[in-house]
């Protein structure tokens, strides 16, 4: 590849984009548990679970996209393969089919984890002037606590 020279010194576009990897390994997770579980719901939430799962795994899919291009603007290649992601992401896999409580309690954890790596690569960002990066993850950190706030108001009594 050509050299890169968007004002940004080059370890610092390496540890934003290895940061980024992070966020796009998370959130590519989330994305395959939350259409999992859109598929697999049941229960007298159903339909209220099945159209949420929907939005939330449409919404992530546009995500996955954005952090992967941004990864690549800034000169290095984005993970798209399931061991990958695997490597890289913190959230853990989902054997068999929870029950619809469990799905949301699961979600909710998967959210808030994309939070924490997001706060964690927007730090890395905000140190290296990297305004394109750190108002990306600040989006997307912002979408993941407002998702983890309506999945946890589903589980409240009352």
């Amino acid at each position: 590849m050509t050299s890169i020279n968007i004002g940004i010194a080059e370890n610092d576009r390496l540890e934003i984009a290895q940061g980024l990897k992070r966020l796009l390994a998370d959130s590519y997770t989330l994305y395959l548990q939350t259409h999992n579980f859109h598929w697999n719901v049941t229960g007298k939430q159903f339909r209220e679970l099945h159209v949420m799962f929907e939005e939330q795994y449409n919404a992530l899919a546009l995500a996955v996209d954005e952090v992967a291009e941004r990864i690549r603007t800034l000169g290095v290649a984005a993970p798209g393969t399931y061991k990958a992601f695997a490597e890289l992401s913190a959230i853990e896999e989902v054997e068999g089919v929870p029950s619809a409580d469990e799905m949301i309690d699961i979600l909710t954890r998967g959210h808030e984890q994309v939070v924490r790596t997001s706060r964690d690569v927007l730090k890395v960002a905000q140190d290296a002037n990297d305004e394109s990066s750190a108002s990306l993850v600040s989006d997307r950190m912002r979408e993941h606590e407002k998702t983890a706030w309506m999945l946890r108001a589903m589980r409240e009594n009352g």
